[in-house]
């Protein structure tokens, strides 16, 4: 009997465990097996032999973008549903869906440095979704294919010194001028943003909190100041400090409506944070491999690391966490590509903020740990411990952009406690529908639906919240 076909380096747990041919799933198809030896092929080439060199310049080269999207896997970052191989000449996998996309980016990150990661895809994956989610058709033509080509840059500005996971405490000012908005205030902390000829923007447009929030798009030019911020990690993503004095942006650049901004935003942070969970597992993965190589290799006290049983312990504790990690990842993957668009953002927002807060954690420890296996190694910047030391400071990046754990931890029990608490006042609707007056009876469904928030704003679902309180 022959030996399954593996892929990849075989190491113990050094990919997930469907590239060992022996397991089965019920996830991927010969088209994700495909399109995994595609990418795999294009990071080993493009990728990964110039990391170390891409960290001391902080940067990515231009004719990496370039080189990714002719490869044809640039586009898949920004959603499987998201039409943007419509937009390239560029051919999508056989039976296009999210599991292609967390297999390139799943790949990507054996680079074992977040700061490419981030420098490659990152503004590409949170800046350009809200143009192809909202924009005009006129602006996605002017816009898209460039960005999705590796032409072009486009970041992400959200985040002000004083407004992070407060989205809506933005104090960046856009006021109307005849046919354009003039643009006032700063961003920080965004990435890409040093490089980029494309800014997705948070603005204010009317008053106070959510409801005055627009999302506009500036292009490079006058009156925008772009500074390298000096951070502990992700060196080559170009985390910048943006300025905005007095630019003036045509009215047809508004994405979406004004003063509904906020919607854009938040249909977006899913897909965002989904993101973060693909690179912080594989990146923890990049940490239990290396440390196993290492503990098979250094020899303490006349003994292999690995034979000692601190080591076993430390390696099988970073595994588990990993392994849990990732199945939950695929879980969640499942569902996004099964849920209609609509309802896996209501229903998936809790569950994908409470994993992305876990994966971050899970980093976090396997960072630590591997850096104790290491010993002095990893405390230098080259050598056998270059990756432990790097990944050991791009933590942060992970456990707070996106929203930071604690915030998203916090998230997640409000919306379950929210849904809990729906569902149980729906089913007291229905099992009163029996004794209430034929109209109140015929307004059942209609009062679930305001129930599950969609129409609580609306003068329609003021008059139905009074009618469950009269009935």
């Amino acid at each position: 009997m022959s030996a399954p076909e593996t892929f990849g380096s075989g190491n113990p747990y050094g990919d997930p465990n469907w590239y060992n041919g022996a397991y089965h799933s019920a996830y991927y198809k010969e088209t994700h097996k495909a399109w995994r030896k595609r990418c795999r092929t294009f990071v080993d080439e493009h990728i990964i032999p110039y990391v170390s060199q891409w960290e001391v310049n902080k940067a990515v080269p231009k004719e990496t973008y370039i080189q990714c999207a002719e490869a044809g896997l640039l586009p898949i970052v920004v959603g499987a549903h998201s039409g943007a191989f419509d937009l390239v000449p560029y051919d999508a996998p056989e039976d296009l869906d999210y599991f292609h996309e967390l297999i390139f980016v799943d790949e990507l990150a054996r680079c074992a440095s977040g700061g490419v990661l981030w420098g490659l895809i990152e503004g590409l994956q949170i800046g350009l979704p809200p143009v192809l989610n909202f924009g005009s058709d006129e602006m996605k033509k002017r816009v898209a294919p460039d960005c999705l080509m590796g032409k072009k840059i486009i970041s992400l500005n959200i985040t002000e010194p004083n407004a992070g996971s407060d989205v809506a405490a933005i104090k960046t000012v856009a006021k109307k001028e005849g046919d354009f908005y003039i643009v006032d205030g700063n961003k920080k902390w965004i990435t890409n943003g040093i490089f980029s000829d494309y800014f997705t923007c948070a603005v204010r447009t009317g008053g106070p909190g959510m409801r005055g929030i627009s999302m506009l798009l500036l292009e490079k030019g006058d009156g925008i100041t772009t500074k390298r911020m000096d951070c502990q990690g992700v060196w080559p993503s170009g985390t910048t400090y943006v300025e905005f004095d007095s630019v003036k942006v045509p009215a047809r650049n508004l994405i979406g409506k004004e003063n509904e901004g906020f919607g854009v935003i938040m249909k977006n942070f899913n897909h965002e944070r989904w993101g973060f969970v693909v690179q912080a597992s594989r990146l923890s993965r990049c940490l239990i491999e290396d440390s196993w190589e290492f503990a098979n290799k250094r020899s303490t006290f006349g003994k292999k690391l690995v034979e000692h049983p601190v080591i076993r312990w430390k390696l099988a504790e970073m595994t588990r966490q990993v392994e849990g990690t990732h199945h939950w990842l695929e879980n969640l993957t499942f569902q996004l590509c099964k849920m209609p668009k609509d309802q896996a953002m209501t229903t998936l927002g809790g569950p994908i903020a409470l994993m992305k807060a876990h994966s971050s954690k899970v980093f976090e420890y396997c960072a630590r740990e591997a850096r104790q296996i290491f010993g002095g190694n990893a405390y230098t910047r080259s050598g056998l411990g270059e990756r432990a030391e790097r990944l050991y400071r791009d933590v942060g990046a992970y456990a707070i952009p996106g929203g930071s754990e604690e915030i998203l931890l916090d998230l997640a029990i409000r919306q379950g406690n929210k849904s809990k608490l729906e569902g149980n006042r729906i089913t007291e609707l229905r099992n009163a529908k029996s004794s209430l007056p034929l109209f109140a009876n015929s307004a059942i469904p209609i009062l679930e639906f305001a129930m599950r928030g969609r129409a609580r704003s609306t003068r329609l679902g003021a008059i139905f919240w009074r009618l469950e309180r009269r009935f």
